[in-house]
């Protein structure tokens, strides 16, 4: 039996579809974040036709995705614009991933985590501690920083076995500013870098202690006062926006 010559050109125009869509999508959240598209401002359609060098469509399902992460608004006339933030607003999507990374340290060690997944967690830290070894921090040691410190907080969601509170720390990570790096850039150019995370990494291990001993209240405490970091580096950032080194940190409105 033949397959009709029409099945793969239509999969073929999806998945170039999805590719313009997720490229479009990448670039905006670029513009938006670096300044380039200012806050309130209304997204003109046309124009980014003709920057982007793409069709109307998958500029359309971009926006709506962006508005669906919380950088659009969407107009009462229809469109959308570069929204602002409260620092509440913020403040309250960092301390809804804390809460739920909190519940997930709370399962973890309730439930108990398989050792081969422990064992990767500790690799993590090991690596982490390798790229603060120095008294200061570069470009490059502080992006190995991030990442490490992304897959951590990772391996942590994982650790509660539980699909549905992994998919909604995701979500709640997704939110503005809130995910669990979002402000770690403030101290990139600060003498007292390295100490701030340094102090992370020690709370990293202290909640990754107490979820292999099974001390599920322990774990919950330490990871939502984890979460606080971010909240502290949050106003460092609002008290110098232009050297905070954190994207889209101008879209934030001080309270």
């Amino acid at each position: 039996m033949s397959t009709s010559p029409v099945r793969f050109i239509d999969a073929d125009f999806v998945e170039e579809g999805g590719s313009q869509v997720v490229k479009a999508q990448q670039r905006l959240r670029e513009w938006i974040l670096a300044g380039d598209l200012p806050s309130g401002a209304r997204i003109a359609e046309l124009a980014l036709v003709d920057r982007l060098g793409m069709s109307r469509t998958p500029i359309r399902s971009a926006l709506m995705h962006l508005s669906q992460e919380g950088l659009l608004a969407s107009l009462p006339g229809g469109g959308y614009a570069v929204r602002t933030f409260s620092e509440r607003e913020v403040a309250d999507a960092i301390e809804l991933r804390g809460t739920l990374e909190g519940l997930a340290a709370r399962l973890a060690a309730e439930r108990g985590v398989r050792a081969g997944l422990l064992n990767q967690a500790r690799e993590c830290l090991n690596q982490i501690d390798w790229v603060l070894r120095d008294s200061a921090l570069d470009d490059e040691t502080f992006s190995a920083y991030v990442a490490l410190n992304g897959k951590f907080h990772k391996q942590l969601s994982e650790m509660a076995d539980s699909a549905v509170l992994a998919r909604e720390i995701e979500r709640a990570s997704s939110l503005p500013f809130a995910s669990a790096s979002g402000f770690v850039g403030v101290h990139i150019k600060d003498h007292h870098a390295r100490d701030t995370l340094v102090i992370a990494q020690h709370q990293h291990r202290q909640v990754l202690d107490a979820i292999e001993r099974r001390e599920a209240g322990r774990a919950e405490a330490l990871m939502r006062e984890h979460s606080r970091i971010a909240r502290q580096n949050m106003q460092v950032a609002l008290r110098d926006p232009a050297a905070s080194g954190t994207p889209g940190v101008q879209l934030i409105r001080p309270s």
